[in-house]
């Protein structure tokens, strides 16, 4: 029996996951909550950008939603950089009434402990006892690319030394303004922060991954330490997020490596232009626009390069897409599991369960 689904926001990702829970039998999309007044009333298809009409009209009151569909299972696709203290509250909410969430966001619920303070931790593990419910953030980076890849790599190894999850992406095409100029800083004058690169912030966005994979792994980090280089543009020019002024950043790097008795034990190594020919001397994808890459130091040692394509869009698109298709399949895992705040090391690693086309899997 399909799983009964509300799904919130359509942005970026959510967009695509929306396009997901229509076509895929495996759900019933029964409700959708927009944050957009000019989005409210319209069909969900012609949100999802879909050549479908799904019979479900988007509202703008998460709570009116909650109560009139009463889900099994709520995706949460909101946008929670700057937002965070009104995400977690909307996650709550959701879970208190009875319904699992499986999101892409707030990123910290990735795996908050040691990152969230317990005060921020507690109401939302009280929501779950609340509603009998369960809540899984996840995507790709962070997510998969540094949480299920590493494991499945690495239970190859006799022995490892260094696990470094690199993202190597070209954003020109990326059209998130939010994201490029307000969080990461692009556009403005080396030197100019964004809320992304003030002293732990990284360490916060992608220590639950850091600390996550410790876990797995069996071990506990000492320290987490954060880094950064910014490049400014040549000359100015144009992306799909608006425009870039000669100086402003243009690329940067930046890590963040989970540390052991001295030794940057996990890295994650992220970087990201607006324009190919910037650093050359930085990291190189293996495809053009963008790639992940996993690189593991033991024996066997490994590089592996993950080269997301799709028939929808770039390697942007495909990027998304990924992300949006980890959360959305986790949904009858989530449903099934235990109520609480659930991480891959909770969940089978089987969630890719039911996403061939239905004539091969009767």
């Amino acid at each position: 029996m399909a799983i009964r689904v509300l799904h919130v926001a359509t942005g970026n990702v959510g967009r695509i996951a929306l396009s997901q829970l229509i076509e895929d039998p495996r759900f019933d999309l029964a409700g959708l909550v927009v944050s957009d007044p000019a989005k409210v009333g319209r069909d969900a298809g012609e949100l999802a950008g879909v050549d479908v009409v799904a019979g479900v009209a988007a509202t703008g009151d998460l709570g009116a939603a909650l109560a009139a569909v009463r889900p099994e299972c709520t995706v949460y696709c909101a946008l929670s950089e700057t937002r965070l203290s009104d995400a977690l509250g909307d996650v709550r909410k959701i879970l208190a009434s009875g319904s699992n969430v499986v999101a892409t966001s707030p990123v910290p619920l990735i795996y908050p402990w040691g990152v969230l303070p317990d005060r921020m931790i507690e109401p939302v593990e009280e929501a779950c006892r609340t509603g009998g419910t369960s809540v899984f953030v996840t995507g790709v980076d962070p997510g998969w690319v540094n949480d299920l890849l590493p494991f499945a790599i690495a239970s190859t190894c006799r022995r490892v030394e260094q696990v470094r999850c690199s993202e190597i992406a070209d954003y020109a095409t990326y059209d998130g303004g939010p994201v490029i100029f307000d969080f990461m800083g692009f556009g403005r004058p080396v030197g100019d922060l964004p809320k992304m690169f003030r002293p732990g912030m990284l360490a916060a966005s992608w220590g639950v991954s850091l600390r996550m994979m410790a876990r797995g792994f069996g071990f506990e980090l000492d320290d987490i330490t954060e880094r950064f280089e910014q490049e400014p543009a040549p000359e100015a020019f144009d992306v799909a997020a608006g425009h870039i002024p000669a100086g402003g950043v243009a690329a940067m790097r930046f890590q963040i490596a989970g540390v052991v008795g001295g030794t940057e034990a996990l890295v994650i190594d992220h970087t990201t232009r607006l324009r190919g020919d910037l650093r050359p001397d930085w990291p190189q994808p293996a495809q053009d626009g963008g790639s992940y890459r996993l690189e593991i130091v033991g024996e066997p040692s490994y590089r592996v390069d993950v080269c997301p394509t799709s028939v929808r869009g770039d390697h942007n698109h495909a990027a998304i897409a990924a992300g949006a298709g980890r959360v959305v399949n986790a949904i009858p895992d989530v449903v099934a599991a235990p109520p609480g705040l659930r991480t891959p090391l909770d969940l089978p690693f089987g969630t890719a369960r039911g996403v061939f086309a239905t004539t091969l899997t009767r």
